[in-house]
């Protein structure tokens, strides 16, 4: 079965634009917020940024309804997809009560040396990781 993981958010007044909703660049935030947690609950610590990490390569981000001040959200992140470098996640923002998602996100993540500053791939260690904390993410999917 595939593995939630869940992060709620809170909407704050400076998120919200002159229309009254929250403003499209502030579910980036929402986002990095969620893929963080998320790899700290399913490597089970912090990812050492200075040394080896996953930077993005891409995003997508797809917006269906809009989310108010009032609005009690929370972001669904999971790996949609694991590569020899790189990885897929796919995250989702819901309103409380909602089945429908308010934006989608869609990144690819590269593996990255910081030091030498070159793509390399995934350490075995995370991809067990990975598969063990998601355990429906086949080894045979893989990112281009």
């Amino acid at each position: 079965m595939k593995q939630e993981h869940i992060v709620p958010v809170q909407i704050r007044f400076n998120d919200i634009d002159l229309m009254g909703h929250v403003y499209n660049a502030k579910y980036q935030e929402f986002f990095d917020l969620a893929r963080l947690k998320y790899f700290k609950a399913a490597l089970g610590e912090l990812i050492s940024w200075t040394h080896k990490g996953l930077i993005i390569a891409s995003v997508k981000v797809d917006y269906m309804q809009p989310t108010f001040l009032e609005d009690k959200i929370h972001v669904v992140t999971s790996v949609s997809s694991l590569g020899e470098k790189s990885l897929e996640m796919t995250q989702a923002v819901y309103k409380e009560n909602c089945s429908e998602p308010v934006a989608v996100c869609k990144s690819v993540m590269v593996c990255f040396d910081m030091k030498a500053r070159i793509s390399e791939p995934i350490p075995e260690n995370w991809r067990k990781k990975f598969i063990d904390f998601e355990p429906d993410l086949g080894v045979n999917q893989s990112v281009g």
